[in-house]
């Protein structure tokens, strides 16, 4: 995890050149990034992560040699402190969970908001994963109305905490979500820590998730 005084590096995953140097371009015109490097396929990825040990990976899903996912899931199994993120044209569900489930931070779209893209990386940068909004629409949808559990998975939670947890399935950020409780970020960013700990969950991406099945 980069510290806060220190620019967020990053290593860029893409078998498409013109993505990939188009992206580091971007990335580079933010003094809070650095590009450390960037790799044509999964495999060549896995290399510089060992040489130049970056805080955030962006992968592409679809890459030759070896893809997005299992790189992902090579990475993280590796190096459990550098986070993930996938960069993609794909709208599948089924490709956000599998990146999910592998251990990425977020997912994120290649027509995305250049001001989003350098959001995430610097979220994932800082522990903060990232999901794009639009796919972060999708996905809440597509578990409402899904059967629930037995019993109230959330009984734990207090009040509060189940207002923090909605939020959080509607994409908001820490900030927003402190503006429309009239309270700090830092409660905030304490409340979210409490819901991940008492739901087991591993990240804010999972508690979306969560939230989109159990709560209505």
């Amino acid at each position: 995890m980069a510290q806060e005084d220190r620019p967020v590096t990053v290593l860029i995953a893409d078998d498409h050149r013109l993505m990939r140097e188009g992206t580091a371009a971007l990335l580079r015109a933010d003094p809070s990034v650095e590009v450390v490097g960037m790799a044509s396929n999964g495999r060549e990825a896995l290399a510089l992560v060992e040489s130049r040990a970056p805080d955030v990976v962006l992968l592409d899903l679809e890459m030759p040699v070896l893809g997005g996912i299992e790189a992902c899931a090579t990475i993280r199994g590796r190096h459990p402190d550098i986070e993930v993120l996938i960069l993609t044209v794909s709208e599948n569900e089924p490709d956000v969970w599998a990146a999910l489930r592998m251990g990425a931070a977020g997912y994120l779209l290649k027509d995305m908001p250049p001001a989003e893209l350098i959001e995430a990386v610097l979220d994932a940068g800082h522990g903060e994963p990232h999901i794009a909004q639009r796919m972060a629409g999708r996905m809440l949808r597509e578990f409402v109305g899904d059967a629930r559990a037995a019993g109230d998975p959330l009984v734990e939670l207090s009040p509060r905490e189940r207002e923090v947890l909605a939020l959080l399935a509607e994409g908001m950020r820490n900030r927003e979500i402190a503006e429309r409780l009239f309270v700090s970020e830092t409660t905030v960013k304490t409340h979210v820590r409490h819901i991940l700990e008492k739901l087991r969950l591993r990240n804010r991406s999972e508690a979306a998730a969560f939230a989109a099945r159990h709560m209505t």
